[in-house]
């Protein structure tokens, strides 16, 4: 097992991998989610690198990815399992359109941490709403 902070962690950094492209908006977010959530306020950020290297070290592992979302489950309390959702949906949403990779990830993760299709629903709804995009009619 692992930290709850590091299960976050690994949740949005497999988010970003999952297309085989971590792309710099979305590292982006995930260091303002480091850096900024209230989730993170007691979490040392000096070890961020060496748990998302750690995340992305199991990618490379036969079954690596079941590997690390089984982590993420064991670790995550109840309670925040929403919340590494939510936050795995940010990072996806965040270049403005999801792969098919991204949405099967979500729902392995989805499946994996117990959270309900209704949750889910609203969680990604939220995502799409905070990181929509203007478009000219």
């Amino acid at each position: 097992m692992i930290s709850y902070h590091a299960a976050i962690i690994y949740s949005v950094v497999l988010a970003a991998a999952s297309d085989g492209d971590v792309a710099e908006s979305e590292l982006d977010t995930i260091r303002d989610m480091v850096m900024g959530l209230p989730i993170f306020n007691d979490f040392e950020r000096g070890n961020f690198g060496e748990i998302a290297g750690g995340c992305m070290d199991l990618l490379t592992e036969p079954d690596g990815l079941d590997a690390a979302v089984d982590i993420i489950r064991q670790s995550l309390p109840k309670r925040l399992c929403a919340t590494a959702y939510a936050l795995a949906c940010d990072v996806i949403a965040v270049d403005g359109i999801a792969t098919q990779e991204e949405l099967r990830f979500l729902e392995m993760l989805r499946h994996e941490i117990e959270v309900d299709r209704l949750t889910a629903a609203a969680i990604e709804r939220g995502s799409a709403a905070r990181y929509a995009r203007h478009v000219e009619d």
